[in-house]
């Protein structure tokens, strides 16, 4: 029968049940004519003997399976058989056929008394399964037996009494319940039944739910103190004064002394009681655990060492007791401590006896202390502190008299095997202790038990153990160090993905950037081949779907050696094409990466930036590795998080800016191209984001590119090694300056008032060793605090107001340069152009006046125009366009390219033609004896590139004028006849700059000039078809021609005549 068969219906008729029916029977005979129930003490030793052998039958027979189990159900139906109402009216018998569990086997044991039970229980020497019963029942009931077996212990109380008294007081106080303990569960609801009045009985309640402050234990343990008393005379030997006293100590420090809430005992003390309680069975052979397995020691001295109490006892019992004990420690001090100061060894009585006074006497003074006790109860309190204090002192070297030697490791390895109690920590403690590790019962309880460490802390402990035990025992095999790193290594792949970043970082911590590689090389074989083999993989499927897959990878070789794999994954997402983004997805799953170097040149380094800097920056090969390096540092900086992989940012955006940014900042630095696009991307990717700019000095950060930007205003005179920036990487720097700027600016309270003027002003003030230009920049940022400082030139053509602009002398602006400085105004900014146009000073009605502005202003725009990034210059296109409609600015337009005086409308294109005559001024002014010298060839190849952008804009201009038709010019024919002078004009203007120029940088206006000629063809097939008009055509060919036979080389010549042939 097993216990599964109590879950639903009566206990079967069994082979067991036969066998204790068989032993009542024999109990029944010897005892005739009396009935068992009528059974006494003095009786048992007679007729008890067929009982006790009963059940030790069915234990022997059982052994393979649960003897333990059948005892106590055989326990459970001879004391409900006890509680059990009778007589039993017949009219009850069918009733309880079906609703009582035990009334079936119940029916096959003579009516006994608790004579019976309790002779049978201490027989049986089983005061465990007395209080698993006994506190299974209804309280009433509970209280009720209670008091039956101490009126028993009472009577005739014999030395095996006492020791069975003294069991199950042991026992009450290790108690802790079973609430899913089915069979007590029936043996709870059938006890309940059984009080119920026989009418009551045959109309079964609703089902019983137990209270749950079911048999408290407090009044209990009173009772119990109330029964000791009794037998107090009784209690003779030495050993059983010792466990008397031993008990009420514990009962007294565990339910009255302690806090309600004690802190339980570190792993390593309460390991260490338990070997003390081992080490006394194992010595003392009267003990009944001395031959019991190892296991079996372990679980009952867990019990012993772990009470706990969830109540206190009654004010009233508490002094009762201590005032007992008193008297006690009086009456039998002198005999006990005879006996603990002898020669013999230390058995279990006397070392609990020693080790509860003293846990005792500790909680005793704590208690003194801290509690607020009437006088006569403190004299009671001290008098006992005292008395135990006293005997201590005459006995403190028991604890340590005849133990054997250390048992920790294999009570440790136990609690492990067995998962008993507090286990986990002895998992802990198992990991960390380097004496212990790898013996054979040491490897054989890691490889049988692996599931239990698969925890980030034990994992690291245990690579710990192993790296310094490797490293100082030589004698260990290496196979069998291979075989341990296995073992933690497949723990440590059955983490979660958080608790394998919590053992990287430990890793990390521990041995730094060559994780376990750096002390267990020697055992890592196949690491590299692991490596190839696994970033191949990647290489192929770097697909969402195989991340988990790729990450569980990544994450074995990472512990392994996290530099030779993470600088693996940053050279593989910079090289190979499409793989960055699949790349940093893994590697954010591993936030551990965010390790802090303490050792190197930049010990505020992260380990990823180290990483990144010595493997691919500065290494770049092509410009779509830089591409691919610019996003890395994106998903990098802000990852894409995928489905079930939690994700963490490897770079801050400060970090970025301190590490790839701010050191390459200036001109003559190889990688400041590279630097500004990271800077620009950092800063538009984190602008929403809370505050970060602060950590990075915001206003050196600001004078950096203030300084950077003031190089370009001598660039051309710098030789071709110190410029590594193009003049157009100068408007990639003015946006950062001007989204730098609007982002402090935006922040300006995350500053005090005082520290935000103060830095103001040290700007303001380093700014003035710069071009006065860049600070004019700062405009918006100084506004309220400094004026705007300019040349005093400028003052005597526009009309400045003095509130905000203020005059310095600068060199290089002597006489006649106001309108040098008033252009270099206009190309910051498309609203500081607007404001210098609204203030320029200038009689429109006087002739001279606009003749020599307009004269200046060709001579501005050639001083400027090749230091001019391409916005700048497109600034200054557009405010030389608002000239030409203000007619502010005159340019003649001469008949140098026109063959025949035209009878054509030309005043919708004036414009246009005007700007394209005055850019070819412009070129005849750069190209003359006392400019050509200005430039290098880069410079001439930088203002062909200017110049191609404008005469682009005013192909496009003039397309749209064409496009849009007469109704939007008020013109009554169309303009086809004037676009197509406007591109033959325009295309010997080209050819015209083209031959002046050195060859090798007019390859962009040859592209040019083919793109006119491709306009004017496209044009000329929807003119008018008449024979004035082919006439004109033809002309129109004919000099097109000539003038395209002035070009070189002879390839371009040829290509431009066979485009007009083809008109």
């Amino acid at each position: 029968m097993d216990l599964a068969s109590l879950r639903a219906g009566p206990l079967n008729i069994c082979e067991e049940m036969a066998i204790l029916h068989g032993g009542f029977l024999l109990a029944e005979q010897l005892f005739r004519p009396k009935a068992l129930a009528e059974l006494t003490k003095s009786d048992w030793e007679h007729v008890g003997r067929p009982i006790v052998e009963a059940l030790r039958e069915i234990s022997s027979t059982t052994a393979c399976s649960q003897p333990f189990a059948w005892k106590k159900k055989a326990l459970v139906i001879i004391w409900a058989k006890v509680l059990q109402p009778s007589p039993i009216a017949p009219s009850d018998t069918e009733t309880r056929w079906q609703e009582d569990v035990f009334f079936s086997v119940g029916n096959m044991i003579p009516t006994i008394n608790h004579t019976v039970l309790f002779e049978l229980l201490k027989s049986l020497e089983a005061s465990g399964l007395f209080i698993q019963l006994l506190m299974a029942l209804p309280t009433t009931i509970c209280r009720a037996e209670l008091e039956h077996f101490l009126e028993h212990m009472a009577v005739d109380t014999s030395s095996k009494d006492v020791a069975f008294f003294l069991e199950v007081w042991w026992e009450m106080m290790k108690h802790k319940g079973n609430q899913q303990d089915p069979l007590l569960s029936q043996f709870r609801t059938m006890a309940h039944k059984y009080l119920s009045s026989s009418d009551e009985f045959s109309h079964p309640p609703k089902r019983f739910k137990s209270d749950p402050d079911v048999c408290p234990t407090m009044p209990l343990l009173a009772m119990l103190l109330t029964g000791l008393k009794q037998i107090q005379s009784r209690i003779l030997c030495p050993g059983m004064k010792c466990c008397a006293l031993a008990n009420l100590a514990d009962m007294l420090t565990v339910f009255a002394l302690m806090e309600d809430d004690p802190q339980e005992v570190s792993a390593t003390v309460y390991l260490d009681k338990l070997a003390t309680v081992v080490s006394v069975w194992n010595s003392d052979t009267q003990n009944p655990y001395h031959q019991q397995a190892l296991a079996e020691k372990v679980k009952e001295a867990e019990r012993d060492v772990s009470l706990s109490s969830v109540a206190k006892l009654p004010n009233e019992t508490i002094f009762v007791g201590f005032e007992f004990m008193r008297s006690l420690l009086r009456e039998w001090g002198a005999e006990l401590q005879a006996m603990l100061n002898s020669s013999q060894g230390t058995n279990y009585d006397s070392y609990r006896l020693c080790d509860s006074l003293t846990s005792f006497s500790q909680n005793l003074k704590l208690y003194l202390d801290t509690a607020s006790l009437p006088k006569e109860e403190k004299q009671v309190v001290c008098e006992l502190a005292d008395c135990v204090g006293d005997f201590l002192r005459k006995t403190n070297k028991v604890l340590n008299k005849g133990l054997e030697k250390d048992l920790t490791a294999s009570i440790a390895m136990a609690i492990i095997e067995q998962k008993m109690d507090r286990h986990m920590e002895m998992c802990y403690i198992f990991a960390s202790e380097k004496k212990w590790a790898f013996s054979d019962e040491w490897l054989g309880c890691l490889v049988h038990n692996q599931a239990l460490f698969q925890d980030p802390d034990l994992v690291l402990k245990l690579l710990e153990t192993v790296v310094e035990v490797s490293m100082t025992d030589r004698a260990i095999p290496k196979s069998q160090i291979k075989q341990v790193i296995d073992l933690i290594l497949e723990c440590y792949a059955d983490l979660s993905l958080p608790d394998k970043n919590k053992v990287l970082s430990g890793v990390l911590l521990s041995w730094g950037r060559k994780g376990l590689s750096e002390k267990l090389l020697a055992y890592l074989e196949g690491f590299q081949e692991d490596l190839n083999t696994t970033f191949n993989q990647l290489a192929q499927s770097a697909s969402e779907q195989g991340l988990a897959k790729a990450v569980a990878s990544v994450a074995r070789l990472v512990i392994l050696h996290p530099e030779i794999t993470v600088k693996k994954m940053c050279g593989m997402a910079v090289v190979n094409l499409g793989t960055h983004k699949f790349l940093a997805q893994i590697l954010t799953a591993f936030p551990a990466l965010r390790f802090l170097e303490e050792q190197g040149p930049n010990p505020s380094t992260t380990f990823v930036v180290s990483c990144l800097k010595e493997t691919v920056w500065t290494k770049f090969s092509t410009p779509r590795e830089e591409k691919q390096f610019l996003e890395l540092l994106s998903c990098l900086m802000s990852p894409v998080k995928p489905q079930g992989i939690p994700v963490a940012a490897l770079l801050e955006p400060d970090e970025v800016l301190q590490e790839f940014v701010l050191p390459f900042l200036m001109l003559d630095v190889e990688e400041v191209d590279l630097s500004l696009k990271i800077f620009i991307q950092t800063l538009e990717a984190n602008a929403l984001e809370e505050y970060w700019l602060q950590t990075c000095a915001p206003f050196p950060l600001i004078f950096n590119l203030c300084q950077l930007l003031d190089c370009f205003s001598r660039y051309w005179q710098l030789p071709k090694e110190k410029r590594y920036l193009s003049l157009d990487g100068k408007d990639l720097v003015i946006q950062i300056l001007e989204l730098l700027c609007e982002i402090v600016l935006a922040n300006a309270e995350t500053f005090s008032p005082d520290t935000w003027i103060k830095s103001l002003s040290w700007l303001h003030r380093k700014l003035e060793q710069l071009d006065w230009t860049v600070r004019l920049r700062l405009k918006n940022f100084f506004e309220g605090h400094f004026k705007c400082e300019v040349p005093a030139t400028l003052f005597e053509i526009c009309k400045l107001s003095e509130d905000e602009w203020t005059s310095q002398t600068h060199p290089g602006y002597g006489p006649g340069t106001g309108l040098l400085a008033w252009m270099e105004c206009c190309y910051i900014s498309s609203s500081i152009s607007e404001q210098m146009l609204s203030l320029l000073v200038m009689d429109v009605s006087n002739p001279e006046e606009v003749r020599l502005f307009s004269k200046g202003f060709l001579v501005a725009l050639v001083q400027v125009m090749p230091w001019c990034s391409s916005r700048e210059w497109q600034y200054l296109y557009q405010l030389t366009r608002r000239l030409l409609e203000k007619q502010l600015l005159h340019v003649p337009y001469s008949l140098e390219y026109i063959q025949f005086v035209p009878l054509l409308n030309l005043k919708p294109l004036a414009q246009d033609l005007q700007l394209s005559v005055l850019l070819l001024r412009a070129f005849q002014f750069l190209c003359s004896q006392s400019c050509r010298n200005w430039l290098p060839m880069e410079g001439w190849s930088h203002v062909v590139k200017l110049l191609c952008s404008s005469l682009t804009n005013l192909l496009d201009s003039v397309r749209l004028i064409q496009s849009v038709g007469p109704c939007a010019q008020g013109q009554e024919q169309d303009l086809t006849q004037e676009a197509l002078f406007f591109y033959t004009q325009v295309f010997c203007h080209v050819l015209h700059i083209m031959a002046m120029l050195h060859q090798e940088v007019c390859e962009p206006l040859y592209v040019l000039a083919l793109e006119i000629l491709t306009c004017y063809e496209t044009l000329s097939k929807t003119s008018n078809p008449s024979v004035s008009a082919l006439l004109q055509k033809v002309n129109e060919q004919r000099f097109l021609k000539s003038i395209a036979k002035n070009i070189s080389p002879e390839e371009w010549r040829q290509t431009l005549l066979q485009k007009i042939s083809n008109f």
